[in-house]
């Protein structure tokens, strides 16, 4: 079966048109952004040879636009689109690919992660230099472990609260 894979041009953590798990496995991909006409390219490849599948990953970076192409994608080529990306920011707030996919997908699959202390981590705090949480700037930000942490809702609001991850990992401050 052929599968298309897409990643944003945006994010090269791993190397420019690569998509990579945690785990080591990675695939080649094609790089999408803003004005990437993906129902375009994809048709355009399927008269070529018969594309049976399409995976999105960072489909958070994903326009309106795009996220429609995509469902007509699905409804007028009767190709499956997988999408994987983040659901909300560091400061809670969707991210517009996010937003539509939520809104207009025919499937919704939550993969969890897990807080430190055991509760769903639905929240993302963005680290500084320090380390320190912040809620506040630029909505992207690329960046890995050493700059976002999954936490819960409540320990996401007391590190914004507090300006550190002292609390939520229960140390104390110093006199």
């Amino acid at each position: 079966m052929r599968t298309l894979v897409y990643t944003a041009e945006i994010d090269d953590r791993f190397g420019a048109g690569k998509v990579s798990s945690r785990i080591g496995l990675s695939s080649p991909a094609a790089l999408f952004n803003a004005q990437t006409q993906l129902d375009r390219e994809i048709a355009t490849e399927h008269a070529r040879q018969p594309v049976h599948c399409v995976l999105v990953d960072e489909c958070q970076f994903l326009t309106r636009d795009q996220v429609k192409a995509l469902s007509d994608v699905v409804d007028n080529m009767d190709i499956p689109v997988l999408c994987y990306g983040l659901r909300t920011d560091f400061r809670g707030e969707l991210f517009g690919g996010s937003q539509y996919l939520l809104a207009w997908a025919d499937k919704l699959v939550e993969l969890k992660t897990v807080c430190h202390c055991g509760r769903k981590a639905g929240m993302v705090l963005r680290l500084d230099a320090e380390g320190r949480p912040y809620s506040e700037g630029e909505q992207v930000v690329i960046g890995g472990n050493e700059r976002y942490i999954s936490v819960c809702r409540k320990h996401y609001k007391q590190a914004i609260e507090q300006g550190s991850l002292d609390a939520i990992y229960g140390r104390q401050e110093p006199a």
